[in-house]
């Protein structure tokens, strides 16, 4: 698959892990329609992140009730085991970690040839120029903003000047590579996150906590078209 262009307009990635696990049909049918671009699903093993969300039927079970494309997050030991059921069970984007694959590169040209959209995601700990030599090959960056494993976390004020060095060597590499931000996003920090160079912003407590999530996404929609054409 080739690389996606940048758009102008941020995308929105609501995360379902913060939906209400008991009504995922209905959680996941009322964001059709709605601001979000994608739906994010974190799959955990309890292993590489200390806990566990869902598996491959629950994915399945999302992806035939779901209006938008699947950004399937893996956070999981050996992801390269499980990436043709993935993509079998509705996966658009399949995101593995950096520090699970001692083989990326390998990792990478399966999720590509399964046809998905190729996804590396980076530790809070984890230096951006470790991509350097794989960046023409990705399609998007992965920034975890908080550590990964559960929901609700606070936002690492750090992720704002990683962002920016990411942008820097994704440009210099001639990498169209979309960065994503996941962890802590909300209204307070998603306008400078997209000038600093974010595409995509996951967001999971800030969005199902609220009152009304559909509205929720649009208020985040408008604010962010407030800074374009600034942001790219």
């Amino acid at each position: 698959m080739s690389t996606t262009p940048r758009r102008i307009t941020p995308l929105l990635a609501p995360s379902l892990l913060a939906a209400d696990f008991a009504n995922l049909q209905a959680e996941t049918e009322r964001l059709a329609g709605s601001a979000a671009d994608w739906l994010h699903c974190d799959i955990m093993d309890g292993r590489f992140v200390p806990n566990i969300s869902f598996g491959i039927p629950v994915l399945q079970a999302i992806h035939r009730h779901a209006q938008q494309p699947l950004d399937v997050h893996l956070m999981i030991e050996d992801p390269q085991n499980y990436l043709e059921a993935v993509r079998d069970a509705g996966a658009a984007n399949i995101t593995v970690h950096y520090e699970a694959c001692p083989h990326l590169h390998r990792v990478i040209q399966q999720i590509k040839k399964l046809g998905c959209r190729a996804g590396v995601a980076l530790n809070p700990h984890t230096p951006v120029w470790v991509l350097q030599d794989i960046a023409q090959d990705i399609d998007l960056v992965c920034v975890m903003s908080v550590n990964p494993g559960f929901g609700g976390q606070s936002f690492i004020p750090h992720t704002l000047q990683k962002v920016a060095e990411l942008k820097e060597l994704l440009t210099d590499a001639g990498s169209e590579a979309l960065i994503e931000i996941d962890g802590g996003v909300n209204e307070q920090n998603a306008l400078p996150l997209v000038e600093a160079g974010a595409d995509v912003l996951v967001a999971g407590s800030f969005v199902f906590n609220a009152p009304d999530p559909v509205a929720t996404l649009a208020e985040l929609r408008a604010q962010l078209l407030s800074i374009i054409p600034a942001a790219h």
